[in-house]
């Protein structure tokens, strides 16, 4: 007789059972640390390091006109000099500016530092906030490589501070319904996911006239991009990856184009490129960007056919969990529409969800739903997203974090173990891509 294998390792299944010894519901769970020690009617000292348009709008602007009675900005930090003094304008901010981290820390005295640099900046601001005392709030993705993620658990642990990472997606209308019929048991137990996520030709370009089309500044959108979308899925499965395969290429931007030129605001080639973007239209990015560059000569109207761009544009990931389910993932960043499509099946059925994201992001999202039981009928259902940043997740989101004004029983917030597993798939993903072969996430970080 022949014996049968156990496809698993023992690592795998000592995982497995590991996780299952805390109950799922353990595993997303957040320690509310930075702000639980704060007294009430206590006045929270903030500052940002960061000041482009996610920092100083949604972590500037935005912080300073509706959460004025629990926080104070109390110091902005960029290295570009320009972009900070429009900036501080641009937020109607009061505080002081530096170009010095360590020195506005050292003046300033916040409890809390909120990061929005570059993606590969991000490791060092968090881990010196922390040694310096501060806690840390984050912008996604935590780190862009394996070396600066265990840096970053390494230094929260040793300095007892706090890491928070804004998963403003885990907060949408749509992912909350996702989550909640997941959780009712209806399909079942979870067995596998298809994930596809399709960026349009306006926002997927969008990523490679920035700094985000190099690897070395952003770990490629299988990791600045695709950290939102593992989170969602860790969170929906309540689950711990635990080994990755990918496969990548460029087809559409990069080298593949057959005009070119340095920048679209003086391309010769303006009446025939398809992706031309008339940056001089948007008064706040040219004050924010163009008329900063004399100081560190970065375009943000680059052109997308650059030859150095390094990313990849179509992205495939294969991911299997602690829990056994394992999920096939795309990325393509050049589709006619945007939004993503997943289906969960269960034991009992199957879960299909269809978003779709409007552009401008002001107009609300439409989401469809079909949930369909073995040997039974479906259930259809629609609904559209809130308004506000990110469809009204990003306005919930600084509402539970400052205001702690909801119940989170969806365990929502995210803590660095959360930050580490999302981009570790990620760096995972382009570590397989690079070497042609799986990567274990335990081969990359000791969490």
């Amino acid at each position: 007789m022949t014996k049968k294998t156990n496809p698993w390792s023992r690592r795998e299944f000592l995982s497995t059972s590991a996780a299952a010894a805390l109950g799922a519901a353990s595993l997303p769970l957040w320690s509310p640390g930075i702000f639980a020690s704060r007294a009430q009617g206590d006045i929270l000292r903030v500052a940002l390091v960061g000041t482009g348009i996610r920092g100083s709008s949604t972590w500037g602007r935005t912080l300073i006109q509706r959460y004025a009675d629990v926080l104070e900005m109390v110091g902005l930090c960029d290295s570009n000099p320009k972009r900070l003094a429009y900036a501080k304008q641009y937020m109607g901010a009061a505080c002081p500016t530096f170009t010095d981290f360590d020195r506005m820390i050292r003046e300033t005295q916040p409890q809390v530092v909120i990061v929005t640099t570059t993606d590969c900046f991000h490791a060092k601001y968090i881990c010196r906030a922390m040694e310096l005392g501060c806690d840390v709030i984050t912008e996604k993705p935590m780190a862009t490589d394996e070396e600066m993620c265990q840096a970053i658990l390494d230094t929260e642990r040793r300095t007892g501070r706090k890491v928070t990472v804004s998963f403003n997606y885990r907060y949408s209308p749509e992912a909350v319904k996702i989550k909640e019929t997941l959780m009712s048991g209806e399909i079942g137990q979870v067995t596998s996911v298809d994930f596809n996520y399709y960026l349009d030709v306006f926002h997927g370009a969008s990523y490679f006239r920035r700094w985000h089309g190099f690897k070395q500044f952003s770990g490629s959108l299988l990791v600045h991009k695709a950290t939102h979308h593992y989170d969602l899925m860790n969170w929906w499965l309540s689950a711990e990856p635990l080994e990755v395969n990918a496969h990548g290429a460029l087809r559409k931007y990069g080298h593949n184009g057959t005009i070119r030129s340095q920048r679209c605001m003086t391309c010769p080639h303006k009446d025939s490129c398809e992706f031309f973007w008339d940056i001089t239209t948007n008064e706040h990015l040219m004050n924010l960007y163009v008329k900063a560059e004399s100081e560190d000569n970065y375009l943000r109207d680059a052109c997308v056919f650059r030859k150095k761009i390094n990313i990849w544009d179509t992205m495939n990931v294969q991911v299997k969990y602690h829990n056994r389910v394992t999920m096939s993932y795309s990325l393509n960043a050049f589709m006619p529409y945007e939004g993503y499509s997943v289906g969960f099946n269960g034991t009992k059925g199957r879960l299909d969800a269809r978003v779709y994201h409007q552009t401008p992001w002001e107009i609300p999202a439409l989401a469809e739903f079909r949930v369909t039981r073995n040997f039974g009928s479906s259930r259809t259902s629609n609904i559209s997203a809130g308004g506000g940043g990110h469809w009204g997740a990003d306005g919930i989101m600084q509402d539970q974090i400052f205001r702690d004004m909801l119940p989170d029983s969806l365990a929502r917030r995210a803590g660095s173990r959360q930050g580490a597993l999302s981009i570790l798939i990620g760096i995972a993903a382009r570590r397989s891509i690079e070497q042609g072969r799986p990567f274990k996430i335990d081969e990359l970080v000791k969490l």
